[in-house]
């Protein structure tokens, strides 16, 4: 009984038993109004049979007169079937006919009546038990004065009427027990999905975030829902796989600038410690402590990427414009460093997009080729912005002919605080491609890193509309 209360307050089961109430009551209904019909139909059916052969015994009488009615009647009372049939003189005293007697007012005054009678044998002679029943008859005075009343047994209708019926329950009941079993291997089926989604989610809050939900190969609504559920596990999953190597990487990349300035302040500190060599730990300090905000900017900033904007943080931007305004910013800077940087930018390309991270976006691009461009092998560094669309989508690249990214290496750099062995040596904290990366995925695209022959080009691949 416990089992079928917890089935029973599932709202799978309840509304398994409500279509089911609604199918029986629909069913019920049709079979009701067909047997109504039915019975009714014959009925009509029987009436008509009367009033037909009452015309044709009147066609009869005034064409041929009372001989040969009786004649017809009788032999029509001699057949076996539910006919009833009475023929009398002007008195009432029976000529033929195959019933005893009638109630005296079916005589007395023409019309259709409906008795309990007693009907005799096809023969005068018969002596066996006579049959009783229940008839419907027209009663009607001829032509030729002679009383004829004509009508049929409604024992038989009423016999085939109860065969309806007795259908009529059986199709009841059957639909019932079918509807019963339909329902509960529906809900059953239901309940078992549920559960099954149901079990999932519980492993998953005991810390085992690896577990899927089962999709079968039936590719139905549940099979949508629960891809839905394992594309938002394994986003969740990636995500806390990120937020722990973030924990970790910034523990580790942070803890040496830290000790860094500890030691420093614990050296000027120290008595007998001259001006000049606090000055110069101060210094330090402070220059440490630059390169520590600027690496909390950039996971603050990483972090509002990757989270979502706010709404009303998109609106229409030029993509154009803040592509020669960020190659317009870092021209003189790519001078000084020995390299030019130039433009390809399409006029005109406009998208819904938040500006200041795209802008964010673009800079952190050109500051890496600014970087890494090593400035000993040659002397013709070359920056290119580029803006560009291609079919619907909106391309933001930026290339260099440096020494380029190895591309087992690709996807790997765009990872929260992993530097290249080469770079070691650069200043930086190694999220500059990977708040790139979380601009583009904001804004529903993608970051590739591509060969430029040589060097490296970074696309920011964007829907377009």
């Amino acid at each position: 009984m416990g089992r079928i209360a917890q089935l029973w307050r599932t709202t799978t089961v309840r509304l398994t038993a409500m279509f089911i109430l609604i199918f029986v009551v629909f069913s019920v209904l049709l079979l009701g109004l067909i047997s109504y019909q039915s019975t009714i139909q014959i009925q009509r059916q029987q009436g008509d049979e009367i009033d037909r052969e009452v015309s044709q015994l009147q066609r009869l009488d005034r064409a041929r007169g009372f001989r040969a009615v009786i004649f017809t009647v009788d032999r029509l009372a001699r057949q076996p079937g539910p006919g009833i049939y009475f023929l009398s003189d002007p008195t009432g005293q029976m000529i033929v006919g195959n019933v005893n007697e009638l109630p005296r007012n079916v005589l007395q005054e023409p019309g259709t009546y409906s008795f309990n009678y007693e009907r005799q044998g096809p023969f005068a002679e018969d002596t066996g038990p006579q049959r009783q029943g229940n008839a419907v008859v027209r009663s009607v005075a001829l032509d030729s004065g002679l009383l004829l009343v004509v009508g049929r047994d409604v024992v038989e209708r009423r016999g085939f009427t109860a065969i309806i019926f007795q259908g009529f329950l059986f199709g009841v009941g059957g639909i019932l027990i079918f509807s019963v079993i339909a329902g509960g291997i529906t809900a059953v089926r239901v309940l078992r999905r549920i559960d099954s989604i149901a079990s999932t989610s519980r492993k998953i809050m005991s810390g085992n975030l690896s577990e899927r939900i089962p999709v079968t190969k039936r590719n139905d609504e549940f099979d949508g829902l629960a891809t839905s559920l394992n594309q938002m596990l394994d986003r969740i999953e990636q995500l806390l796989q990120g937020l722990k190597e973030v924990t970790d990487n910034v523990a580790h990349d942070l803890k040496t600038p830290l000790t860094r300035l500890r030691n420093k302040a614990e050296a000027a500190l120290r008595d007998g410690a001259d001006p000049a060599a606090q000055r110069e730990a101060l210094e330090t300090t402070i220059s440490e402590s630059d390169k520590l905000i600027r690496t909390f900017n950039a996971l603050l900033m990483i972090a509002r990427a990757e989270a979502g904007a706010p709404s009303g943080a998109f609106a229409d931007v030029d993509v154009s414009a803040v592509a020669e305004d960020v190659a317009d910013l870092y021209g003189p800077v790519a001078e000084d460093a020995g390299m030019s940087l130039d433009t390809a930018v399409t006029e005109g390309i406009h998208l819904r997009a938040n500006r200041e991270l795209i802008g964010q976006a673009l800079v952190n691009l050109v500051e890496n080729a600014l970087k890494y461009f090593e400035k000993g092998d040659r002397d013709d560094g070359k920056i290119t912005i580029g803006a560009r669309r291609s079919g619907d989508r909106v391309l933001i690249e930026v290339g260099d002919n440096g020494p380029g990214i190895p591309k087992e290496e690709r996807k790997r750099v765009v990872e929260r605080f992993v530097r290249l062995e080469k770079s070691r040596t650069e200043p930086g904290s190694g999220l500059g491609l990977s708040l790139v990366a979380a601009v583009a995925r904001l804004h529903k695209g993608e970051l590739r890193i591509e060969d430029n022959g040589p060097g490296v080009r970074a696309v920011i691949d964007l829907p377009g509309s």
